[in-house]
């Protein structure tokens, strides 16, 4: 049995208390967030504390907080003899300091508060300054995904970066597909198929060999008749693409 505490109410960690709760091998002890109005919902679930002096001992404690808070939160469990780690995707291990048994328990993916996901296609990006506190790391996230992946604090930066692009990058993109298609009255729905299968196909093909559209194909006729529809500035984001995937593939505008 792993003893945990998470400590935050973001939408990683209101993932996390859910998907714990139902494992068998794991007994959440305590949540602890600074306003402990956003645990109530999981009063069910464990005690709930916004007081750090009365945060338990337990094996790991997860701070699952914005980064900014990291360092605040840590320095609360100093005195704690388990493994202190945060969920972050761009914050160093460092951050922890100057706890000594320190890791990283890093989820990359997507969370959305009232958005289900499954754990088991989550891969699981871990780090540890001590190896036996890595393999409690590693059997502590065996037990809700089937994708673990050491990662120091170097890789995970750039991972976290690469993320940004192919996540919150590639959503605004589907935002501005939407707005167009609001423009002209068109329902976005009819855009999901295409959404879906094309990043379906990324399992099988290589980005770069599954790219299609105008661009590639450096169809200068289709690329002015798509520019004359858009405003200023989905103009520019679409030439800017396009001049991207065509330097990409070996075509200039």
């Amino acid at each position: 049995m792993i003893k945990i505490v998470i400590l935050g109410a973001g939408n990683v960690a209101s993932h996390l208390i859910q998907k714990f709760h139902k494992i068998a091998e794991v007994q959440i002890i305590q949540l602890y967030n600074r306003t402990i109005e956003k645990l109530e919902e999981f009063n069910h679930v464990a005690p709930i504390t916004n007081n750090s002096e009365e945060i338990l001992d337990a094996d790991v404690y997860i701070i699952s907080v914005s980064d900014d808070f990291i360092e605040e939160v840590a320095q609360n469990l100093i005195s704690k003899k388990g493994i202190v780690v945060h969920t972050s995707g761009s914050a160093s291990i460092k951050r922890l300091l100057p706890n000594e048994n320190i890791g990283v328990f890093y989820p990359l993916q997507t969370f959305s508060k009232n958005k289900e996901i499954d754990f088991s296609r989550i891969p699981f990006c871990l780090e540890a300054k001590e190896t036996s506190s890595y393999q409690v790391l590693e059997k502590l996230a065996n037990y809700i995904t089937d994708s673990v992946y050491p990662i120091d604090s170097e890789q995970r930066k750039i991972l976290h970066v690469a993320a940004v692009f192919v996540n919150n990058f590639t959503n605004y993109i589907y935002q501005m597909g939407s707005e167009i298609c609001e423009t002209y009255d068109i329902p976005f729905e009819i855009l999901i198929p295409l959404i879906q299968e094309t990043s379906n196909k990324i399992e099988s093909l290589h980005p770069k060999e599954a790219q299609t559209g105008p661009a590639k194909r450096n169809d200068k006729t289709t690329i002015a008749n798509h520019l004359k529809l858009l405003n200023e500035k989905q103009q520019h984001i679409y030439s800017l693409l396009t001049k991207a995937i065509q330097e990409s593939h070996g075509e200039k505008l």
